[in-house]
């Protein structure tokens, strides 16, 4: 049985998400010989070398083939495997947007689809290799599970979770090795149903993957400002916590999304979509990644150019409540 605690949050941190994910699945195979895992010639970054060598007839390396491995995935799960495949988050969804709408979507299949390495983690790497728009293609899938676990511990209970659910899915993986971690304790994950890490009154910020602990972090600085903030870790896209969102809703001034995603299609067009439904909505601002292609260069400096630090989500708050204090839209 895997552990929440302090150590176990402290090694997966550690790792990084892409890696932990490779680790509890080593971890919980034997309990589940149903379990087929699946990667387009990534076993090393996806922390699969192991598992590879220790249950060889639950694991399949199709080759840089994403597309391929969705269709043999997609046969697996008719044969009532549970299976997870994994490349890197731009082949896995776009590569392979058609095969998963089709076979696993369309058909409701048992397929868990894992975008490694999500948002800007792969930093040198660039633009091809970024995962910006995942989150919009995936989530317009019908029936498919999208999930953005916020740190390690999160990716380890997001794996149980979906190992347990009969369903397709996309499971979204950022960060790099060292990211610090949000969860340190056990605590109840349940999917589609967002969590609240901090209660204020004046501005709810909702956020997903990694920008989780970026928005601790910043509402610790918008406190000391006397700005009162609710943290909310979103962590499934799709079904989307509308009942929490209405609640938000209903009880602040403004509604703040971030997320290291496009803010086209993504969490911030999720919590929009639903909002648009509902009359005497506070006004929403969305932080996350511009419309345009960027420059390649280290995780950090990235997130720093594109303002998803906690000092500069902090001042882009910060300056809309001002607004919003002095009577403005």
């Amino acid at each position: 049985m895997i552990e929440f605690n302090g150590t176990n949050a402290l090694y997966w941190s550690r790792l990084s998400s892409r890696k932990t994910y490779g680790a509890i699945l080593e971890e919980i195979a034997p309990e589940y010989p149903n379990l087929m895992v699946l990667v387009a010639d990534v076993a090393a970054s996806a922390g699969l070398t192991v598992f590879s060598q220790k249950f060889p007839s639950q694991f399949l390396n199709v080759g840089i083939a994403e597309q391929n491995m969705i269709g043999v995935a997609a046969g697996l799960a008719k044969a009532r495997k549970c299976v997870f495949a994994a490349s890197f988050a731009p082949f896995a969804s776009m590569r392979c947007y058609e095969m998963i709408r089709n076979y696993l979507g369309y058909m409701n299949l048992n397929v868990k689809v894992v975008g490694l390495a999500s948002g800007l983690s792969m930093g040198v790497g660039g633009n091809t290799h970024y995962g910006l728009e995942d989150l919009a293609i995936t989530k317009m899938i019908p029936n498919l599970t999208v999930v953005s676990p916020a740190d390690c511990t999160e990716t380890a209970k997001a794996i149980l979770a979906l190992t347990d659910y009969k369903g397709p899915a996309y499971l979204r993986l950022t960060g790099v090795a060292g990211n610090p971690a949000v969860y340190k304790e056990d605590y109840t994950f349940e999917l589609g149903k967002g969590i609240v890490l901090r209660e204020g009154k004046d501005i709810a910020i909702i956020a997903t993957g990694t920008m989780v602990y970026e928005s601790i972090r910043a509402s610790r600085v918008l406190q000391r400002k006397n700005i009162d903030c609710t943290i909310v870790d979103m962590h499934t896209i799709k079904p989307l916590d509308i009942k929490l969102l209405d609640q938000l809703f209903a009880s602040h001034k403004l509604i703040v999304t971030v997320e290291e995603h496009s803010i086209i299609g993504g969490l911030g067009s999720a919590v929009a979509e639903h909002k648009t439904g509902i009359v005497n909505t506070p006004k929403q601002i969305m932080i996350g990644l511009p419309d345009t292609f960027g420059k390649a260069g280290d995780y950090p400096w990235l997130l720093a150019q594109y303002g998803l630090t906690a000092k500069a989500i902090a001042e882009k708050i910060e300056k809309e409540w001002m607004t919003i204090e002095k009577g403005g839209n």
